[in-house]
């Protein structure tokens, strides 16, 4: 059964990973194309020590939870499982790079994300509860990206570095909502990437996919029926970035 499962759960996603798929290799034969042919703006790295810029962000995310002392108890015996699931999501936000080294940039890129989280409760009886939690986040990404020699038109980088932020839309306080899953206003995640910078005549446009892992405990109240079962709420992101400079 667990096998079934298994495979059942790679038929769902075949879609994303082959969509992914195509994505990549379309980027990398653009990029291919761009290898060989004349320099633009050949001097933009080497002239100017800080550059501006905004991205848009397209990502998907959910929470990995733990299970608290409380679940094993009878007052969850009718509670079977909590699962999380994969929400679509976006982010709009700006980009402050500076030029450290020739091959070495440091680059803050404060941003608004627009974040869905579910979980799913899951009952004995075959019933089941869905706790949607929107978000919306100002957060202030502290990178450091590593660049290649640029070759062309083309220079792959590699990115990472901390990204702390607050919830900005303060609806549960607004509303006095204590019934539902409670996340603290604040998260603080770690970030990793890799991505290529494509030079063009009047900008510089980077595709860029960063993976990133919330490191605190995202779990508020543990006191109603939806964080009680529960003893921690980590934060898993994977971000597709469009990058203009």
């Amino acid at each position: 059964m667990q096998i079934a499962d298994i495979w059942h759960k790679l038929y769902l996603h075949r879609a994303k990973v082959i969509a992914g798929l195509l994505i990549c290799f379309t980027l990398v034969s653009h990029a291919q194309s761009f290898l060989y042919a004349r320099k633009n703006n050949p001097y933009y790295d080497e002239k100017r020590k800080i550059t501006y810029g905004f991205l848009i962000g397209l990502h998907t995310t959910t929470y990995q939870v733990n299970y608290s002392d409380a679940f094993v108890t009878p007052a969850f015996d009718t509670l079977f499982a909590v699962t999380p699931t994969w929400r679509p999501g976006f982010s709009l936000g700006f980009i402050v790079n500076y030029r450290a080294h020739d091959f070495l940039d440091l680059r803050i890129t404060p941003k608004v994300a627009f974040y869905e989280h579910e979980l799913l409760y899951q009952f004995t009886d075959g019933t089941s509860t869905n706790e949607l939690v929107e978000t919306t986040m100002v957060e202030f990404p502290l990178l450091v990206k590593y660049k290649s020699m640029r070759r062309g038109n083309v220079r792959m980088y590699m990115i990472g570095g901390i990204k702390p932020g607050i919830e900005a839309s303060g609806k549960k306080e607004i509303e006095n909502v204590t019934d539902q899953l409670e996340v603290t206003p604040i998260n603080l995640s770690v970030e990793a990437g890799l991505g290529f910078d494509l030079y063009f005549p009047l900008f510089k446009f980077s595709p860029e996919i960063r993976f990133s892992r919330g490191v605190m405990n995202h779990l508020d109240n543990t006191n109603n029926k939806y964080g009680a079962p529960l003893s921690r709420i980590n934060t898993n992101t994977v971000t597709v970035y469009l990058l203009f400079q």
